[in-house]
């Protein structure tokens, strides 16, 4: 008999043990937007743009930076279809994960997928987007910088005078933002826009490409440079003034992409970009995601990093 009651009281114990440790393994989690201690977070990356490669790079380096944290980090591309877009934020609400990035992208195209998100309390931050009802933060470029940089070089490398082409995405408010610095440095300079070509994505180097052979048949006896709101359609640009043996039009763009500065080096039609400090937008987001968990929100909206302007000089 008292070696009975012995076994049951150790059982007791036991399970008294077990129901502690599990207690404790789950206080510890952190899921479903709710916070947690801010490490092993589970965060959802949607973006429309992956298949272009500045937004690739940003994207892998913030899984890079999750990854050094224990995060799980996924990521959904929608090819630039935005009502996918939209789809894609609500699958990820529903999931609710402790946070969702939008991977740039024009917030206000994704206004049912931000009501999602918040119906599922689950914070939403963004790289390269915009500022937007439903988005904690964003971390980006100071666009209007970038633009104005790079507008300026353009007009260096035409001497000061002439007409240009601008090359350009208004869906991305960042490319949006530096086409209006541009713009404007350009008007108080004197400077003719020929024309603003709206350049498809994906396959941004291919459509600038054909978009500036047409130009150049059209109007190469007026073209005197070529503004790039990013690399890629610069990028398509040089190929073009390449094909048609096109000498003493310059191109800048926006970026700072290694395939940009390789074409810079050259001593090409591509002369100048502006580097954007990718490495440390990513870790910027990942801090207020990290901070956020712990219960410290972002002290503001919007968060604007210097670019740094690159030529063969």
């Amino acid at each position: 008999m008292t070696r009975t009651f012995a076994a049951i009281g150790l059982a007791a114990a036991a399970c008294l043990a077990l129901s502690s440790c599990a207690s404790g393994d789950t206080s510890n989690a952190g899921s479903g937007g709710e916070g947690g201690s801010g490490d092993g977070l589970t965060i959802a990356v949607v973006t429309p743009y992956l298949g272009n490669a500045t937004t690739k790079e940003v994207i892998d380096l913030f899984k890079e930076e999750g990854k050094t944290r224990g995060w799980d980090v996924s990521v959904e591309d929608t090819a630039g279809d935005m009502n996918k877009l939209n789809s894609a934020f609500q699958n990820a609400a529903a999931q609710k994960p402790d946070a969702i990035v939008l991977g740039m992208g024009d917030p206000t195209q994704i206004s049912l997928g931000l009501k999602a998100a918040a119906d599922a309390e689950v914070p939403v931050f963004a790289i390269d987007a915009a500022e937007a009802d439903g988005i904690l933060a964003n971390v980006t470029s100071d666009n209007q910088d970038l633009g104005e940089q790079s507008a300026n070089a353009l007009i260096e490398a035409i001497g000061g005078d002439g007409s240009i082409v601008m090359l350009t995405h208004d869906p991305h408010p960042g490319v949006k933002a530096r086409a209006e610095g541009a713009r404007e440095v350009f008007t108080k300079a004197g400077i003719t826009i020929l024309e603003e070509k709206h350049i498809e994505v994906p396959g941004p180097v291919d459509n600038a490409r054909k978009a500036v052979q047409d130009i150049v048949s059209a109007q190469g006896d007026k073209l005197n440079g070529i503004w790039g709101g990013w690399d890629e359609p610069a990028l398509g640009a040089t190929q073009a003034l390449n094909a048609a043996n096109v000498t003493d039009v310059p191109v800048v763009g926006v970026d700072g992409q290694d395939f940009a500065i390789a074409e810079i080096d050259k001593g090409g039609p591509f002369v100048a970009t502006v580097k954007q400090n990718w490495p440390e937008i990513a870790k910027k987001v990942a801090d207020l995601i990290a901070d956020n968990a712990k219960g410290t929100k972002p002290e503001q909206t919007q968060f604007e990093l210097p670019g740094t302007l690159y030529t063969k000089k």
